[in-house]
C-alpha cells in the first residue's frame, strides 16, 4: 500500500458531494479513485466535479477493485450494515456514514466482523475530530465549571419533502437517527460517561411514520442531559454545559462553518465575565478522513472514534426509539 490510501465511494449522496469526498481529495493521505452510482450520468457529474478518474454503476465492482484500499459508504441508513459487511468480506477497510447500523445487535455483528477480518471499520462522526470538543472535554476534566450539573442541546432543521430519504421509514429515516445522535455522542465524548436512565417523548409524522420531533432526558452519573431534535422546525443547534462555577456554550456544535463560527463562550462565576474562544476555519471532515487513513496505514493503533464508541451511542438511540 502507498502512503495515500485509495478510496472507492458507493453512491453520490449529498454528504459525500458536499463534505466527505472534497475532504478526502484535500487530505494528505488519501485520494478517491472510483465512484459508483446506479445513475451513471449522476456519477459522471460527481466524478468530474471532484477529479475522480473512474466511474462505475455497480457497488460490487468497487469492492472487487484491486486498486481500492478503502470504501466510503454514504448510502441510506438501512443499507449501511449490508454494504459494510460486503466491503469487509471483500477485504476492504470501511468508513460508513452515521448511524452505521439500525440497532445495537447489528453493530455487534460489525465489531465481530471487523475483528475477524483485521480490517479498519469506523463510523463517520466528524464531530469527534473537531478541536472545540477536545477543549470542552479538557475544560470539564480540569474542573473549569466546578461540578458539571446539566447539559442542554438541540439540533433541528426543516424538511417535509415526501421524497426525501430522511423521511423514508424503510430506509432508516427520522430525526433521532439523523441528528439526535449528535447531542448524545458529544455528551458521551466529553464526559467519558454513559447514561444510566433515559426518558423520551417522540412524535411521529403521520404521513411518513418517521420521528419528526423528540425531546429526551438522560440521567448520567452526577449530571443530567436534555436535548430536543426535530426535522420540521427552524434550523437550530446548540450545546450548553452548566456547572456550579460557570458554563460553556458551544455555539455551532455540529456544523461549524456552515451553521456559524466555531466558537465557545465561557462564563466564569469567579471573574463574572464571559470570554469567547475561537477555533478558526477547521475542516472536521478532513481531520476525520486523515485519522482513518493513518489508522489504515498503521501510523496509529486505533481510530479516534471506534466501533465500541458507536455501540455506546447506538444503545442510547435504541432506547429513545423503543
Amino acid at each position: 500500500m502507498t502512503e495515500k490510501i485509495r478510496w472507492g465511494v458507493l453512491g453520490a449522496a449529498k454528504i459525500a458531494d458536499n463534505f466527505v469526498v472534497p475532504a478526502i481529495q484535500r487530505s494528505s493521505n488519501g485520494q478517491v479513485i472510483t465512484v459508483a452510482s446506479r445513475d451513471r450520468d449522476r456519477a459522471q457529474i460527481f466524478a468530474t466535479r471532484h477529479g475522480i478518474d473512474r466511474v462505475l454503476t455497480s457497488y460490487d465492482e468497487v469492492i472487487a477493485s484491486k486498486d481500492v484500499d478503502a470504501i466510503y459508504i454514504p448510502l441510506p441508513t438501512a443499507s449501511h450494515v449490508e454494504w459494510c459487511r460486503k466491503a469487509l468480506l471483500g477485504g476492504k477497510h470501511v468508513l460508513c456514514e452515521k448511524p452505521i447500523a439500525m440497532n445495537a445487535d447489528q453493530l455487534l455483528e460489525l465489531i465481530a466482523l471487523r475483528d475477524k477480518t483485521g480490517l479498519v471499520c469506523g463510523e463517520a462522526f466528524m464531530v469527534a475530530h473537531h478541536p472545540q470538543w477536545a477543549f470542552v472535554r479538557d475544560s470539564l476534566a480540569q474542573g473549569m465549571l466546578g461540578e458539571l450539573t446539566l447539559i442542554e442541546g438541540s439540533f433541528t432543521y426543516f424538511n417535509d419533502d415526501p421524497n426525501a430519504l430522511k423521511n423514508n421509514l424503510a430506509l432508516g429515516g427520522g430525526g433521532v437517527r439523523d441528528i439526535g445522535v449528535y447531542p448524545v455522542v458529544t455528551t458521551r465524548l466529553v464526559t467519558g460517561l454513559e447514561p444510566v436512565r433515559i426518558q423520551a417523548e417522540v412524535l411521529l409524522d403521520p404521513r411518513f411514520g418517521t420521528d419528526r420531533f423528540a425531546r429526551c432526558t438522560a440521567a448520567f452519573p452526577g449530571f443530567s442531559m436534555t436535548f430536543y431534535c426535530g426535522t420540521q422546525l427552524s434550523r437550530r443547534q446548540h450545546m450548553i454545559f452548566h456547572g456550579t462555577k460557570g458554563w460553556l456554550s458551544v455555539d455551532a456544535p455540529f456544523n461549524p462553518g456552515t451553521y456559524g463560527p466555531a466558537q465557545i463562550r465561557h462564563r466564569s462565576d469567579e471573574t463574572a465575565q464571559t470570554r469567547t474562544i475561537e477555533f478558526g476555519d477547521v475542516d472536521q471532515y478532513q481531520l476525520m478522513v486523515e485519522d482513518f487513513a493513518s489508522t489504515v496505514l498503521g501510523q496509529k493503533a486505533n481510530l479516534a472514534f471506534t466501533l465500541e464508541n458507536s455501540l455506546g451511542n447506538q444503545r442510547v438511540i435504541d432506547q429513545i426509539l423503543s
